[in-house]
C-alpha cells in the first residue's frame, strides 16, 4: 500500500469526505438503530426501564443524525454520479428496503412517543420501531458486503454487456443474496448493537440498569467477533481478494492490530465498569472496522467496475463540492455540537 497516500488527489479527497460522513452516521445513527434492537429484546424486571432509557437516549436528537447519511448520498451523486447510478440500479432492492426501514422506524418512534397512549397502540408501534431498527442495519451491511465482495461490480459489467437481456436474478438479486454480503449484514447489526449497548450503559443512571446493558454489550462483542470470523472464512472462499487486502500488507496488519487492541480494551473497560473509556474505545473499534472496508475497496468505488478517479465528476464539480462542504461544515458541526450539548445530558437520565 505504499501508493495509498502518495496517490491522494481531488477525487480521493471527496471520497474521503464521504467516508468520514458515513463514519459519523455509523457512530450516531448506527447506535440509534442498535437501540431499537435492544428495545425489541428488552427483558426482565427492568424491561420498561430499559425501553425508557432507549427512548430517552434517542429522542431529542435522533432525527439530526440522519444529516450524515444525507451528506453521504449528496456527495456520492454529485462527486461520483456513475457510481451512484450503478449502485442505485444493481442494488435497488436492498437500498429501497433500507429506505423503507428508515421511514418506518422514524414514523413508528414518533407515533409511539406522541400518539395514542393505550397499551395496544404502544405495543404495535414499538414492535414496528424495533423490527425496522433491526432490519435496516442488516440491509446496510448487506449492501456493503455486496460491493466489497465484487458481486456488484460483476453485475454492473454484465448489465453493461447485455443490457435488457440480463437476468433479473443474476443482476438484481444474486449480488446481495450471497453468503458474504449476508454475513457482513449480520456483522453490521452486531456492531450497531454493541455500540448502542455501550452508549446506553454509559447513559443509564442506576447500577442495575447499567449492568443490564453491560451484559448486552459483552454479548454483542461476542457476536461481533463471531460474525467477523465467519466473514473472513466465507471471504476466503467467495471473495479471496477481501482477505488479501485485509491481511496482506503492513498497513492492513497494523489496522487489524489496532482493531484487536480497541476490542480488548472495550471488553476490559466493560468488565471493570469504566463506562467512559468503554464508550470511547467502542466507537474507535467500530470506526476502524469501517476504515478496514475502505482499505479493501481502495482505489475502487465499485470493485471490478469503477475506480475513484474513473467514476469522479469533472474537476470543477469536485472543487465546488469541496468548497460547499467546507462552508457547510462551518455551520453543521457547531450546530450539532450545540444540539448534543443542549440535549445530551437530559437524554441519558433514565433510571430503573
Amino acid at each position: 500500500m505504499s501508493g495509498f497516500f502518495a496517490s491522494i488527489g481531488l477525487a480521493e479527497a471527496v471520497a474521503g469526505v464521504m467516508v468520514v460522513a458515513l463514519n459519523a452516521y455509523v457512530l450516531t445513527g448506527g447506535a440509534d438503530f442498535g437501540g431499537g434492537l435492544w428495545d425489541l429484546l428488552a427483558r426482565g424486571p427492568r424491561r420498561d426501564a430499559q425501553r425508557a432509557l432507549v427512548a430517552h437516549a434517542i429522542g431529542p436528537i435522533w432525527e439530526a443524525n440522519h444529516v450524515w447519511l444525507i451528506v453521504v448520498v449528496v456527495v456520492l451523486f454529485t462527486g461520483f454520479p456513475a457510481t451512484f447510478a450503478a449502485l442505485g440500479t444493481v442494488l435497488h432492492v436492498p437500498l429501497s428496503l433500507m429506505l423503507v426501514g428508515v421511514v418506518l422506524r422514524g414514523s413508528a418512534f414518533v407515533f409511539r412517543s406522541y400518539g395514542a397512549r393505550d397499551d395496544g397502540a404502544q405495543r404495535r408501534w414499538g414492535r414496528v420501531f424495533a423490527i425496522a431498527s433491526t432490519l435496516t442495519p442488516l440491509l446496510l451491511g448487506i449492501v456493503v458486503g455486496a460491493i466489497a465482495s465484487g458481486n456488484t461490480g460483476r453485475a454492473v459489467r454484465r448489465l453493461a454487456a447485455v443490457g435488457g437481456l440480463a437476468s433479473f436474478t443474476d443482476v438484481y438479486l444474486a449480488p446481495w443474496l450471497a453468503p458474504f454480503p449476508l454475513v457482513v449484514g449480520a456483522m453490521a447489526l452486531a456492531l450497531f448493537a454493541f455500540l448502542a449497548a455501550v452508549y446506553l450503559a454509559y447513559a443509564a443512571r442506576g447500577a442495575a440498569l447499567r449492568d443490564d446493558f453491560r451484559r448486552r454489550a459483552l454479548g454483542a462483542a461476542v457476536a461481533v467477533f463471531s460474525t467477523a470470523l465467519a466473514a473472513l472464512a466465507i471471504a476466503a472462499r467467495h471473495a479471496p481478494h477481501v482477505v488479501a487486502r485485509l491481511l496482506g500488507t503492513r498497513l492492513a496488519l497494523a489496522l487489524q492490530l489496532a482493531i484487536g487492541v480497541s476490542a480488548l480494551t472495550a471488553i476490559s473497560a466493560l468488565w471493570t465498569r469504566r463506562w467512559g473509556l468503554a464508550r470511547v474505545v467502542a466507537a474507535a473499534q467500530v470506526s476502524l472496522i469501517l476504515w478496514g472496508w475502505v482499505l479493501v475497496q481502495y482505489p475502487w468505488t465499485i470493485p471490478g467496475a469503477q475506480t475513484i478517479r474513473g467514476a469522479a465528476a469533472p474537476t470543477v464539480t469536485l472543487e465546488l463540492l469541496l468548497w460547499g462542504l467546507a462552508g457547510g461544515t462551518l455551520i453543521l458541526v457547531p450546530s450539532l455540537a450545540y444540539l448534543y450539548r443542549t440535549f445530551g445530558k437530559s437524554a441519558g437520565g433514565a433510571r430503573e
